[in-house]
């Protein structure tokens, strides 16, 4: 079984896809973990994220390994500071480089082999077409605000809420006019508004769906 989650940041599509892939007994990926571990790769190694060539060739020679919110490249564990926003900016350029999306498309699907929860922005559309459950998460800004800075202060980190605001819409805008692999959902996607939904909602809403309820 593959079921995909897509939407935009903090639309809650990692923390409903882990829960739910526990409910369903299948392995759970954030295939934006790969994004983040090669960008800060990139970075350690001094890769312009702008050099595609470079960034192609890096993404294909690094073998990604996740284990639930723990990340791997080439053996090395990346997972400390994998969501600082050191590399903010860097994120979406490395995202929308082809051969940085080709190169990982290919491991994820190896990675769903035995069946998958997966999350992200393309897995229903590009990743997995053919997938029978497909999700997609919509919130609004102020919603996504809200949860991204719980999550940084769940962390210790400092909030700005008016920086937040800046980088959510940007990242989705970004996402969204990228020409490749634009965040959108799939045509046959169920669509889920979880601005007044808690967790559990969500996740009770696609299990039903799942299990044809």
């Amino acid at each position: 079984m593959i079921v995909t989650i897509d939407g935009g940041v903090a639309s809650g599509k990692s923390a409903v896809g882990r829960r739910l892939a526990k409910k369903l007994g299948l392995p759970f990926i954030d295939s934006g973990l790969m994004y983040r571990a090669i960008t800060r790769l990139a970075a350690q190694r001094g890769i312009d994220p702008h050099d595609s060539g470079a960034m192609t060739t890096l993404a294909q020679s690094t073998a990604i390994r996740i284990d639930g919110e723990r990340v791997w490249a080439d053996a090395v564990e990346l997972t400390d500071g994998i969501y600082d926003t050191d590399h903010a900016d860097a994120l979406p350029i490395v995202s929308a480089i082809p051969g940085v999306r080709t190169a990982l498309v290919e491991q994820q699907r190896s990675m769903a082999r035995s069946g998958v929860v997966m999350a992200g922005r393309d897995i229903g559309t590009v990743v997995f077409p053919d997938a029978e459950h497909k999700f997609y998460l919509v919130a609004s800004v102020d919603e996504k605000v809200r949860r991204r800075a719980a999550q940084f202060e769940r962390r210790g980190e400092r909030v700005d809420e008016a920086a937040m605001r800046q980088e959510v819409e940007m990242r989705d805008k970004v996402d969204s006019e990228r020409p490749v692999a634009p965040l959108k959902p799939a045509p046959d996607a169920t669509i889920i508004d979880t601005d007044h939904l808690d967790l559990d909602e969500v996740v009770d809403q696609i299990v039903r769906k799942v299990r044809g309820g």
